[in-house]
Order: C-alpha cells, then sequence, then structure tokens
C-alpha cells in the first residue's frame, strides 16, 4: 500500500481548507463566519513541507482576478521545483456559495493550461468533486507505482 502525500495550496480564502475538511470527511462548524486557517505562510518552511510530496493540489477562486496570476507562483514553488509529472497536479477552482459557476475555459498561464482542471461548488455538485478527486488519487498512485518500478529496475539492471 501507498501512503500519499498531498499538498494543498493557494491563495488566502480560495477555499483550501473546506475542500480538505470535505474530502477528508471532516467536518468543522464556524457559525458561517470566515476564520482563516493557520498555514504555513513563510517561505523559508516550504522545502521541508515539499519534501517527499507525491502530488499537489493548486486550489483558488477563480471569481478573484488576483488569484489567476497568483497561482503561477505556487506553480513555480511547488510544482516546478520537484519532478512531478502533471498527472500529479490539479487545479480546482473553487466556486464560493453564491457566485456563478462557470465550468468554462479559464485564461491561465500556459505552465497551467496543461495540468488537470477541476471546477468545485459543493453547494451544487459535491459528490462530482469528490469523484474526481478520486480519479486524481488513483493517477498520483499509478505515477508513485511507476517511479517505484523504475528505481526497481534501475537497481537490478
Amino acid at each position: 500500500m501507498f501512503k500519499a502525500k498531498i499538498l494543498f495550496v493557494g491563495p488566502n480564502e480560495s477555499g483550501k481548507t473546506v475542500l480538505a475538511n470535505f474530502l477528508s470527511d471532516t467536518r468543522e462548524d464556524v457559525g458561517g463566519e470566515y476564520r482563516p486557517t493557520r498555514g504555513v505562510r513563510f517561505e523559508s518552511c516550504w522545502p521541508a513541507i515539499i519534501k517527499d510530496s507525491s502530488g499537489v493540489v493548486i486550489i483558488f477562486n477563480p471569481d478573484v482576478p488576483s488569484h489567476l496570476k497568483e497561482i503561477e507562483t505556487w506553480h513555480a514553488m511547488f510544482i516546478s521545483t520537484q519532478s512531478l509529472q502533471d498527472s500529479q497536479c490539479l487545479l480546482i477552482a473553487h466556486h464560493k456559495p453564491g457566485s456563478e459557476v462557470e465550468g468554462g475555459r479559464l485564461p491561465l498561464a500556459p505552465n497551467l493550461s496543461r495540468l488537470p482542471l477541476i471546477h468545485s461548488n459543493l453547494e451544487e455538485q459535491p459528490e462530482d468533486l469528490r469523484h474526481a478527486f478520486y480519479g486524481y488519487l488513483g493517477d498520483v498512485v499509478k505515477a508513485m507505482s511507476e517511479s517505484r518500478e523504475r528505481e526497481e529496475m534501475s537497481i537490478i539492471t
């Protein structure tokens, strides 16, 4: 059995905690008010966090124009620095309650446009997100398995 370390990264107030709680079947009642999560906001800690990660999920709010630019930085810091395959990366355009969900194309940078993209809306189609995320996890495990096989073959030969 593989243990996968999946990083959820992205701009402030993009929905990382909400999605992580939903996908892990964790429920946090906060009375409807926003409570910021204490993430790791210091770049000096990022190399330790990145170490041995199996995949990266970049979560952003497509209704916030600055998020489209910010996710380029998250890509550079958490994906480009590792040798992850595109299948080990995922973009989630998380639409907050009350926003209009458009499943169309977003104006993404070229290095981001080749990554898988999921539009999420927990009010209307929560199980679609869960199903898509499980598919992503399957891709991550497959990439891990293939990497392990290549490593074992290099030892044998």
